[in-house]
């Protein structure tokens, strides 16, 4: 979709309707990837690109937790693939994102985006440029890094090619 798109509203609009089918059904992310500590929210990175052109991240919000950001100026996909999490950019009204729902977002200069969940929810992000690459602070200044182990790297076109079977 990123290499074919003509531009950003294009991958938007395809991009929604192909972030609905995922989040239709909740059952296809591994546990690995779903995991948080209690009052601790996780970033997992679902997909590395090459090119770094996108990334497909997971946000594992356990209840009550949030995750703040500074967002580089990237578009994004979000969807909601388990809860109600509610997305926040700074100065303007939460939007709460129920199970299933997807919403766009074009790319802007930097912003500082709150997620959080009243209960325990997932979001899935599709971000237009590996984000853990670009310069990315928690509210505390830290550097924003993901919760990915050792023994759950991100997939790759590699890994899924050797994985798709007829």
């Amino acid at each position: 979709m990123v290499e074919l798109a003509e531009g950003e509203r294009e991958i938007l609009l395809i991009g929604r309707d192909l972030m609905t089918r995922l989040v239709a059904e909740d059952d296809w992310l591994p546990e690995v990837f779903a995991a948080a500590p209690s009052g601790e929210a996780r970033q997992y990175q679902l997909y590395s690109d090459g090119m770094e052109r996108f990334a497909v991240i997971a946000s594992v919000l356990p209840a009550g937790a949030a995750l703040a950001i500074e967002q580089p100026g990237v578009w994004e996909i979000i969807g909601a693939l388990r809860g109600t999490p509610t997305r926040c950019l700074a100065g303007a009204a939460p939007r709460e994102l129920p199970r299933g729902t997807v919403d766009v977002f074009r790319s802007a200069g930097e912003a500082a985006v709150r997620l959080a969940g009243a209960e325990a929810a997932i979001a899935i992000h599709v971000y237009g440029g590996e984000i853990g690459r670009l310069v990315r602070r928690p509210g505390e200044g830290e550097p924003m890094g993901y919760a990915n182990g050792e023994d759950a790297p991100p997939y790759d076109i590699y890994t899924i090619q050797t994985e798709i079977r007829d």
